[in-house]
């Protein structure tokens, strides 16, 4: 009830007050991303929600970062440099100042660098990161990571908020911004004095430049913006789309982001039904996933495989064979299937499917729902964290390697498809890497322990005022290039 009510007090004031923005850019930038209240994370300890992730890049910088279209720009590091065939990355950091306004010098950097990289540390970047062999100082400016085997796409990963460099005691980092004040759900963020500016450029930084971050749910966060309370709303997804549609949002202030990432559901327990592949690719063909997107946005495209495209494969996005069959015949050859084993077993087929909370979910489970009883399956709904069958992935790459997504879909794949997968990650070159990567995706399309949907459903809301807002494929903005740069 409280949900609906929420939905009706959205729609009255979006029809009270009209899509048009006309905000003025005056004050600081008011951001709400959905989540809980931002906090400090310390990135050792595990995966953070996007407001903690927002702030840890805003007041701990990593050697480098993502710019407003999602590219690499420097961070700590000045510039870099990569040598002996991809082996080496040697970075020069530039005059940086800890939040206690002690330099940052490049023993420290490496301190934090190796603790986030260490085999205690549950950073969630370390399993891709395997390939670091050894962080060093080579100078009190300058440090050098050597890697095992090439890695084209290391700053990609270094510029994630997880390899912010963050000091613990006490907690410390060298900016862009400085947290000056913290209430209940927000935290007030104010640009960082840079040494490297000459002293005469060192103007005090104008109210615009501050940004005000809330982390909230995704209702109060509409109502901020719709209310001209706030600037940006970030990190919405498919589990809230659905409350946008009672909303008069200007289509200018509507940003649908193109994300790349996984969206579909992990086969987490392969006994019973699930234990045969030519089951679980019943299960793949049940699903009608152009209807299914159609019911959330036209503009978001189904997807059956696993790859979006070759990115550093040998070949292109394998493709399961069933994707070859009419609607029709998949619907037909699930039901057969469904009705085979039914013979050998009296018990009906059951499968828990793990979604999250929130209106979008339903919707989701409504056609996943709808599509395995239509073949003899009966569904059952669960918290995502709960035991299940199948589990829904729902999350962008943090770098355009093949093997995120086959390591990150392989949540119960067979012991030979993981290796493969292991293999992939150790090839001494990068030739070799890109064969046992194409030979890895087609087992595991074979496997069928992942089936496809499509990819990962972003959007935000974004002031005019935001003149330097862009919709990346990683669907990360960070508060310091959201405004126009200062003339």
């Amino acid at each position: 009830m409280a949900r609906f009510t929420a939905i009706l007090i959205l729609a009255a004031l979006a029809t009270a007050i009209g899509g048009c923005d006309r905000r003025r850019d005056n004050g600081p930038v008011i951001v709400s991303a959905i989540g809980k209240a931002p906090a400090l994370a310390n990135p050792t300890r595990g995966p953070a929600d996007l407001p903690a992730r927002l702030l840890l890049d805003s007041v701990a910088q990593g050697l480098v970062r993502f710019d407003a279209a999602g590219q690499i720009t420097p961070g700590l590091a000045e510039r870099w440099t990569v040598l002996d065939n991809g082996l080496s990355y040697v970075f020069r950091l530039r005059d940086a100042e800890w939040s206690d306004g002690r330099p940052v010098t490049a023993a420290e950097v490496v301190t934090v660098l190796r603790r986030q990289l260490a085999p205690a540390s549950r950073n969630p970047l370390r399993p891709f990161l395997s390939a670091v062999d050894e962080i060093v100082e080579m100078t009190p400016q300058v440090i050098e990571i050597r890697l095992s085997r090439p890695r084209p796409d290391l700053l990609k990963l270094f510029a994630q908020p997880e390899m912010a460099i963050l000091k613990l005691r006490p907690p410390a980092g060298s900016g862009p911004f400085r947290l000056t004040a913290r209430g209940r759900n927000w935290v007030m963020l104010r640009p960082a004095f840079d040494p490297a500016r000459a002293p005469d450029d060192a103007e005090e930084p104008a109210p615009e430049e501050s940004v005000q971050l809330y982390g909230e749910r995704t209702s109060r966060a509409l109502l901020r913006f719709i209310a001209r309370e706030s600037d940006m709303v970030t990190g919405g997804s498919f589990v809230d789309w659905p409350l946008l549609a009672g909303l008069s949002i200007a289509p200018a202030n509507l940003r649908v982001e193109p994300v790349a990432g996984l969206f579909g559901l992990a086969v987490v327990n392969r006994t019973g039904f699930l234990g045969d592949a030519r089951n679980r690719m019943a299960v793949a063909q049940a699903i009608d996933r152009a209807a299914l997107v159609a019911a959330y946005a036209p503009t978001w495209p189904a997807d059956e495989t696993l790859l979006p495209e070759q990115l550093d494969s040998a070949a292109p996005p394998a493709v399961a064979s069933w994707t070859r069959l009419a609607e029709a015949e998949r619907r037909e050859g699930a039901r057969a299937r469904v009705a085979g084993w039914r013979t050998e077993d009296a018990k009906p087929v059951v499968l828990r499917i793990a979604l999250p909370k929130g209106p979008g979910a339903t919707i989701l489970y409504g056609f996943v729902g709808a599509a395995l009883r239509s073949v003899g399956i009966e569904p059952q709904r669960v918290a995502i964290n709960q035991a299940a069958d199948l589990r829904l992935i729902d999350a962008v790459a943090p770098y355009d390697s093949a093997r995120w997504y086959l390591a990150t879909a392989c949540a119960a794949c067979s012991d030979s498809v993981r290796e493969m997968i292991d293999a992939a990650r150790d090839a001494p070159d990068l030739a070799t890497r890109a064969r046992l990567i194409a030979e890895a995706d087609v087992a595991l399309a074979e496997d069928a322990t992942y089936i496809p949907i499509a990819r990962p459903l972003r959007w935000s809301l974004v002031a005019l005022r935001l003149g330097q807002w862009q919709g990346n494929t990683r669907g990360w903005h960070p508060l310091n290039r959201l405004r126009n740069e200062r003339r």
